[in-house]
């Protein structure tokens, strides 16, 4: 692999929602950095593709379909991964869909549950038939993928909020249970990133999608970096997460947003516009 750092060698990662996006990303920086990774999705052919995009480049991985809201396929997720590769030293929850975008009293009850079903119940399915062999690596780590949508209140998502602002508050206590038996569990909240999360971008014109994509780029322009994030810069902090660089972090959310949740934004960047009354 290309990745001059090896903090993960010989380590087993589980990272579900991994055959696009920044699942797919955070599988390929871990195997470049030493680790057997165990890409889990849903969608099989595009797992086996991640996995022969990681072989490719000298990694190891193996690809397993797997929908984490059902307790059967999680467990034989879990089971696969220990039988192919012996142990499982790191899980990442990254599974997750996006909601409607509607407001409260505008959502679909069945979309609600959904949402909640993928992004919450799944991190807890992950964690509950990951920690036993966690506990047994002695080295053990869970970086649960949340939102800065789950920091903040955020504009026409209940589902899609309530379900991060879940994973984030799941993560302090996981990491308070299992901290003594040596499980660390930490969580990222991705802000802004050129991801295609819902595949909206094969769902519209070509002409839809370029409006849809600079309305990201003007907002994200008015964070202090000024960008989108690239899925590869998510990769990064969740190794750096698992490796024992972080050994003494557990119950944090670690916000890669390029500063979103630190300012009160005014449609303002960089202090270089008139100021705004903002009474």
């Amino acid at each position: 692999m290309s990745n001059e750092c090896h903090r993960l060698t010989d380590r087993v990662a589980v990272v579900t929602g991994s055959a696009r996006g920044i699942g797919r990303a955070i599988a390929i920086r871990l195997a470049e950095e030493g680790a057997k990774v165990v890409v889990a999705d849903v969608r099989s052919e595009m797992a086996e593709e991640a996995v022969a995009t990681i072989r490719e480049a000298g990694g190891v991985a193996l690809a397993v379909a797997c929908d984490v809201r059902e307790s059967a396929q999680v467990r034989a997720l879990m089971d696969a991964a220990v039988s192919e590769y012996g142990r499982i030293d790191a899980l990442v929850s990254n599974a997750g869909i996006p909601s409607t975008g509607n407001m409260a009293h505008e959502t679909n009850e069945d979309d609600w549950d959904r949402v909640i079903a993928v992004n919450l119940r799944g991190v807890f399915l992950c964690a509950k038939y990951a920690i036993p062999h966690l506990e047994q690596s002695g080295r053990g780590a869970i970086v649960n993928i949340a939102s800065t949508f789950g920091m903040v209140g955020a504009p026409q998502s209940p589902a899609y909020a309530a379900s991060k602002g879940g994973v984030i508050a799941l993560t302090r206590q996981l990491a308070v249970d299992y901290g003594p038996r040596g499980i660390r569990v930490n969580a990222v909240s991705p802000g802004y990133i050129d991801n295609d999360m819902d595949a909206r971008r094969s769902k519209m014109t070509p002409e839809d999608w370029e409006v849809h994509y600079a309305a990201r780029e003007r907002a994200a322009g008015l964070q202090p970096l000024g960008r989108q994030a690239q899925t590869s810069e998510i990769g990064a902090a969740v190794a750096f997460l698992v490796s024992d660089d972080a050994s003494f972090m557990t119950g944090v959310t670690v916000p890669v947003d390029g500063g979103c949740t630190v300012t009160f934004n005014l449609g303002l960047r960089g202090g270089r516009e008139s100021k705004v009354d903002s009474r």
